[in-house]
């Protein structure tokens, strides 16, 4: 299976070196710096899964070309525009998108410019890092992948790539409702990240403050209830499970929108991950107070961290 991989960063790169390990034909798009990183000391992955080193494929965006079966897209959500630009040229024939990306607003804009039928489901529950010597940190042992078709014409191109990263280490699950499992875990993943970016602690800090389990509580409601406006209600172990980590007084887990506020990013999710969701809700004529909250304060972080001086 030949595969166009956008970015080598942590994610792109991480399960890049993944679909090698299982005899993938592998490309990695990259920017000019990245590709002389990588042609220089190769790709390095570090995990309790296993590690990786040695050299890629690489290829900038003015000579990609097409033929791929499936282009992996790993990228933030304010590169979306930019990356959408660099696959165009390979989007070509029967080649399918699966985006790895954080909340549904990517969907609605892959779909817009390629077409529905072209753009698969995927969900990461991973934690990797990118570190300042160019190697990738994979934290933790958790590495679970869940892939799926948007439309009936792309079944037999999603058992495919399933087939073939179900052979690297890893859980892996081939969803029959990949539409729901999108919103499972972008529900989950904004009430444990507006909490921990609004509080600027972890999941157990917030746990010990006096009303934090109201509002880690509230966060979950209010993010559920836009998924249930969506015809996507969360099952219930689902949210049994976002209760119980978000919930729970020894976690010392923490959104990686927090970390990059932490590091002093310029450059955050929050669109994608909370303001998406309250305009969706508002389109249904539904206020979500808590979320509301939060969005302001990332609104005015990111304001602050362009405008220092303001």
């Amino acid at each position: 299976m030949k595969i166009l991989v956008l970015g080598a960063g942590g994610m792109g790169g991480y399960y890049g070196a993944r679909l090698i390990q299982v005899g993938a034909d592998v490309t990695f798009l990259v920017r000019p710096q990245r590709g002389e990183s990588l042609t220089r000391y190769g790709l390095r992955v570090r995990s309790e899964l296993g590690d990786f080193e040695g050299p890629v494929r690489t290829v900038m965006a003015e000579d990609v070309g097409d033929g791929y079966d499936i282009i992996l897209l790993t990228c933030k959500n304010y590169d979306l525009d930019a990356a959408l630009d660099a696959i165009a040229p390979a989007v070509t024939g029967e080649t399918l998108i699966l985006p790895l990306v954080n909340g549904l607003e990517a969907y609605d804009k892959l779909d817009r410019r390629f077409g529905k039928e072209r753009v698969l489901g995927g969900v990461s529950y991973i934690a990797t890092t990118l570190a300042t010597d160019g190697s990738i940190f994979h934290a933790g042992g958790l590495d679970k992948l869940i892939v799926g078709s948007r439309m009936k014409s792309a079944d037999a191109k999603a058992s495919e790539f399933y087939a073939l990263v179900s052979r690297t280490p890893g859980l892996r699950h081939l969803s029959n409702d990949i539409e729901q499992d999108l919103w499972n875990k972008w529900s989950t993943l904004a009430a444990g990240a507006l909490m921990t970016c609004l509080m600027r602690g972890t999941v157990g800090d917030i746990m010990k403050a006096r009303d934090g389990r109201k509002l880690m509580g509230q966060a979950i409601s209010e993010c559920a209830q836009v998924a249930e406006l969506a015809g996507h209600a969360l099952p219930e172990n689902v949210l049994a499970d976002a209760r119980s980590r978000l919930l729970d007084e020894s976690s010392a887990w923490a959104a990686s929108m927090m970390r990059d506020i932490a590091q002093g990013a310029t450059r955050i999710e929050a669109d994608a991950i909370v303001g998406d969701l309250i305009r969706r809700a508002e389109t249904a004529g539904v206020t979500l107070p808590l979320c509301q909250v939060a969005y302001c304060n990332l609104q005015v972080y990111e304001t602050r961290s362009v405008s220092p001086t303001r």
